[in-house]
């Protein structure tokens, strides 16, 4: 296991990421999500809030291509659950869960993104109000778009200090390598959001990030204290 700061700066393009995990004193769940882009399309987009978590936008609509795949809500917040993705599967897990249906139902319904030759993956999780969590990764079948292989992960007592990552990329490449293996375990040190939304900022590549958030909850009284850092604005 490496901390999660010295995984990130090992690898220069791991796009789009997802880690969840515990605190070091065990009494927060911890979430942190970032985007990264090669494209101009993709580096022009910044974290936003809403109501119930965050949304990317276009940082200059007049650069704005293609928003099909990069303007979509990374983080809901349902009921005392907060999913978090890559995608538009975010609104597919939130509809799915106020109907009583389950991460994993709602994400078989779904595949990974349309865009070849990459068929870049959909990366999802979701932590629970007692700290648990869940991440599941969409993928084609070592590139082949005639079959998505979905995988689902569970922990239900996470270890303080503890995460795991899993991200879109295993490298930069033409075509991209999607990510391998099981997510990655990772130690989390830092005691608060501001904290580790600064290791974390510091340690992406300083080419290709765009953007991050990051959220510690109280598993006591739920509050959050949650940070968004933009290239754009920083």
């Amino acid at each position: 296991m490496t901390d999660l700061t010295a995984y990130l700066r090992e690898r220069t393009y791991p796009g789009r990421g997802i880690a969840l995990g515990r605190s070091a004193d065990g009494k927060k769940a911890v979430i942190v999500y970032f985007i990264m882009g090669r494209s101009v399309n993709s580096r022009n987009r910044v974290f936003v809030e809403t109501e119930d978590g965050i949304r990317t936008q276009a940082h200059d609509p007049a650069k704005m291509v293609d928003p099909s795949l990069i303007i979509y809500h990374p983080v809901r917040i349902v009921g005392k659950d907060t999913v978090v993705t890559n995608g538009d599967q975010t609104d597919t897990i939130r509809d799915a869960l106020v109907a009583g249906q389950s991460f994993a139902a709602a994400l078989r319904t779904r595949t990974f993104e349309p865009d070849g030759p990459n068929w870049t993956p959909r990366i999802s999780g979701l932590v629970g109000p007692d700290g648990s969590y869940k991440l599941s990764i969409l993928k084609s079948l070592d590139g082949d778009p005639a079959c998505c292989c979905r995988y689902f992960y569970e922990y239900d007592k996470p270890q303080a200090g503890l995460g795991h990552i899993i991200h879109t990329y295993a490298a930069d490449g033409d075509p991209l390598p999607s990510y391998e293996g099981e997510p990655a375990p990772v130690s989390i040190g830092a005691a608060d959001a501001k904290s580790l939304a600064g290791e974390v900022w510091a340690a992406l590549n300083e080419d290709n990030k765009v953007s991050l958030y990051v959220s510690y909850i109280d598993l006591a009284t739920g509050e959050r204290d949650t940070v968004i850092v933009n290239k754009h604005e920083a």
